[in-house]
């Protein structure tokens, strides 16, 4: 359970991150510059999205996007149509950079199952960062606390299809949102820390 939707007083809306500063990774050239940005990284915010179900017994196929983040950009690698997934697995298994992010048991398990990838050095920060052992703490919880700010969380784009060969931008911009708030908030929890 993750206390994701406290009572909140009216706060301003997250900006997020700038959509020039997404790249959508299709080709062996956008891999190779996204895996250079990443690889000088110390620590890389990191989600992924699958395409949800809806019926009982179903199972997802996911997942099928990988987002990795830097201070100043996000990579989107669309599964089954970026053509070097060898950049993705270098970067998440290696254990010289950091990977955090919110809620990420699952992501580890589907990035296992699907693609052989084995996430190496990966801080799940709902668990990290709870408050109490019943409650983890969200992304818009998190924002809330270390950025006074709130984090617009659409049901409507979190639930939308993610196999599709085109997203959105609004897909685009969704993803790319979670995989960077966790960047900068585990930057934030960081310097809070350290003042204790």
């Amino acid at each position: 359970m993750t206390s994701d939707d406290p009572i909140l007083p009216a706060l301003p809306p997250y900006p997020g991150i700038p959509f020039q500063h997404i790249l959508m990774v299709r080709t062996v050239d956008d891999a190779h510059l996204a895996y250079r940005a990443m690889m000088t990284a110390d620590v890389l915010g990191f989600d992924t999205e699958s395409k949800p179900t809806f019926f009982k017994g179903q199972h997802s196929d996911g997942p099928h996007l990988i987002q990795l983040a830097t201070d100043t950009q996000v990579f989107l690698f669309p599964i089954g149509q970026t053509t070097n997934v060898d950049a993705v697995k270098a970067v998440l298994e290696s254990g010289q950079i950091l990977k955090v992010g919110f809620g990420l048991g699952d992501d580890n398990k589907r990035l296992q199952a699907k693609l052989g990838i084995a996430p190496d050095n990966v801080l799940d920060l709902s668990r990290a960062m709870r408050e109490s052992k019943q409650r983890e703490m969200g992304a818009k919880a998190a924002v809330a606390k270390y950025f006074g700010m709130k984090l617009q969380k659409s049901k409507k784009t979190s639930t939308s299809n993610w196999a599709v060969a085109a997203l959105s931008e609004r897909q685009m911009q969704y993803a790319a949102d979670d995989a960077q708030v966790a960047l900068l908030v585990y930057r934030k929890w960081l310097i809070a820390s350290r003042k204790i």
